[in-house]
């Protein structure tokens, strides 16, 4: 088993293990670092690879004085890259994680070799997860049980019980005024207009099922982004890392192989 750290880079945890050109990971809206678990051990044996918690997911603390915005999570990740002196890794963002990953590297992108955006979209994230309805949600169940709602929705049909299971566990741990500041976030977040100033090599990764950002989400973003490829990995839903870890990590590697070579 490779070896990992865990360094504190203000309220971000995040977990740095291997050694070589660099790949961040960034999980999505209330799910954490663990979402990674099947690419972190394979990619260490060739890279440095920096796991995070956002602030207020996972193990990341999750004080109330300050924000969880999509501004505010640039910001930490910023602070990620200054502190290891990172400065040609690879960006991989999930979900939200792909919001924070193109705001990222429209207003960072020297930083970057290349990035990934996987089941994101240009625009919040689908209908299923619109701020109102989550905020709803919240009130009704409170903030775990919403959260494990989605995560319900979030797998592909054939999704073990076990798989779905480790993805519920993981989202509870998000607080309420994290979830609460977050959504609404990402819900107003737009870079669609943008999209054309990303003059980073970028891969754009949904999974065929994904009813959270359908695969529409990913075509509009890869056409947008200048260069941009779509890979679809078939029967996986939202989370195509943890359902089909084998076709997910070809499909990475092959991008990683040409950008840090």
């Amino acid at each position: 088993m490779v070896q990992k750290k865990l360094l504190a880079i203000g309220d971000v945890r995040a977990w740095v293990s291997g050694q070589g050109p660099a790949v961040v990971l960034c999980h999505g809206f209330t799910t954490t670092s663990e979402f990674w678990r099947s690419q972190a051990e394979e990619l260490s044996a060739t890279h440095t690879v920096v796991c995070v918690n956002l602030p207020g997911h996972g193990i990341s603390p999750a004080p109330r004085e300050r924000a969880y915005t999509m501004a505010a999570f640039v910001n930490d990740l910023h602070a990620v890259f200054t502190t290891l002196g990172l400065k040609e890794a690879v960006l991989v963002g999930l979900s939200m994680g792909g919001t924070i990953s193109q705001l990222f590297a429209l207003e960072h992108g020297s930083l970057l070799r290349g990035l990934v955006l996987v089941g994101a979209t240009p625009h919040g994230l689908g209908e299923d997860v619109d701020a109102a309805r989550v905020l709803e949600a919240i009130e009704i169940y409170g903030v775990a049980k919403a959260s494990q709602n989605v995560i319900e929705r979030s797998f592909a049909p054939l999704a073990s019980r076990e798989l779905i299971d480790f993805g519920k566990a993981e989202v509870a741990q998000t607080p309420e005024h994290v979830a609460r500041q977050a959504i609404v976030s990402l819900n107003v977040s737009d870079t669609r207009d943008q999209l054309s100033d990303i003059a980073v090599p970028t891969l754009v990764v949904c999974g065929t099922e994904d009813t959270i950002t359908p695969p529409r989400e990913s075509v509009q973003l890869a056409a947008g982004i200048p260069g941009a490829r779509l890979r679809m990995v078939e029967g996986a839903g939202h989370f195509p890392m943890l359902e089909a870890p084998q076709a997910f990590n070809a499909i990475l590697g092959a991008f990683l192989a040409e950008r840090t070579c």
